[in-house]
């Protein structure tokens, strides 16, 4: 048997969707890194402004009654919208799930690269392999199939906690 590398050939249907598979987890990975990464630092600037304002002890010299038209911007109610922004970006974060999903799909997009180069060079599993990209193809759906299963299992917690909230 020969060991020799296989042609990365992107006609074949197999490899196109192996190459589909691989983009598209690595797009989702890094936008959900992105994602979580902004709203993190939007929490952790709102966070650290909050003690900063709050030593601050200044208020408005002669403060006015709050209308609907005009709202007063005092210290207080800065930092009381930090609050409120650091509790809303946190549930964001907790409903979409940026941080599980952006790992889980950075370790699928690997594991589908890791496959790709390890047929490519004709090594491990495929240097014995009969039909090498049938084998391929076997194990990248299998990777592909264990990464729906993550992603489903992340699901469960919402959706037993909507549960619970509309059964109250």
């Amino acid at each position: 048997m020969s060991t020799a590398p296989v042609v990365w050939n992107l006609e074949d249907p197999t490899i196109a969707r192996i190459e589909e598979q691989i983009n598209w987890y690595d797009g989702k990975s890094s936008r959900c890194q992105n994602a979580y990464k902004r709203i993190k630092v939007i929490e952790i600037i709102a966070a650290a402004l909050i003690p900063f304002l709050a030593a601050l002890h200044i208020s408005d010299a002669t403060p006015q009654p709050p209308t609907l038209a005009h709202i007063p911007l005092t210290i207080g109610t800065v930092t009381a919208f930090l609050g409120v922004l650091i509790t809303i970006l946190e549930g964001v974060l907790q409903l979409n799930q940026y941080q599980q999903i952006w790992v889980t799909y950075r370790a699928t997009c690997e594991a589908l690269r890791h496959e790709k180069f390890t047929y490519i060079a004709g090594a491990g599993v495929y240097a014995s392999a009969g039909n090498k990209l049938a084998l391929l193809a076997e194990r990248a759906e299998t990777i592909g199939s264990q990464e729906n299963s993550k992603w489903a299992s992340l699901q469960q917690p919402q959706k037993a906690a909507k549960a619970g909230e509309q059964a109250q």
